[in-house]
Order: C-alpha cells, then structure tokens, then sequence
C-alpha cells in the first residue's frame, strides 16, 4: 500500500515538472494567450491541458519544436502531431496535452469552451 501511494506521489510531481516546463517554454518564447485547464479527477486522458497560439504557422511549429526539446532535455517523452503544417499542433506529454494553435484555427476550434465545463481554467 504504501508504495502505491509513494508511486502516485511521483507522478503528481511529474505531471506539475511536465507543466512547468511546457508554460515556462511557452512564456519565453512569447506565445500568446497562455491557458492552463486541471484535468485532474475530471478525465483519465491527462492531468492538464494547456492551450496557447503562435502568431504564424513558424512561431507555431517553433513553439512546439521548444517544447519538445526542453521536455527531452529534462527526460519526458513526447509525441506530436500537426508539425507538418502547424496550424495546429498537439503535443502529448502523456500527463500533460498541448494545444499549439494559429489564433483564427484556435478560435474555430474554441477548445476551451469545449472543456470550460468541466476544467478548471487560468490563464497564464
């Protein structure tokens, strides 16, 4: 039992390094309307998910390029999908989903209100 509860323990830290890694990534390399949702407890697909736009299909495809790099560098795995074109760009960090978005597809999408319900949402 306890080392079930040790094993939680970590994951928790991980899933909060894997989110400060990817806003801290975002934050300097100027993505814009920074958004954080807590999952937890509400969906078994991931602890948060963030969202946040780039001002043109390279900022985008770069904003995800940064983040997998600093997330490797700190030894999370991570897969994308989207950085072909980079209109819209999904990083799975397993604990923690990225939304990289161009702001007139992030606002067709309107991902955010989609989950509004359900997650607790803060900007960054």
């Amino acid at each position: 039992m306890v080392k079930a509860a040790e094993k939680l323990k970590e994951t928790l830290k991980d899933e909060d390094k894997i989110l400060e890694i990817v806003s801290k990534t975002l934050d300097e390399n100027k993505a814009e309307d920074i958004v954080v949702m807590d999952l937890q407890g509400k969906t078994s697909i991931a602890a948060y998910m963030v969202v946040a736009s780039g001002t043109s299909q390279r900022h985008v495809a770069s904003l995800a390029e940064k983040v997998q790099e600093n997330l490797k560098k700190a030894g999370y795995k991570s897969t994308v999908e989207g950085a072909e074109k980079a209109d819209w760009v999904l990083i799975d960090a397993f604990d923690v989903i990225v939304h990289l978005f161009k702001p007139e597809v992030r606002d067709f999408y309107s991902i955010e209100k989609m989950w509004s319900s359900v997650a607790e949402i803060r900007k960054i």
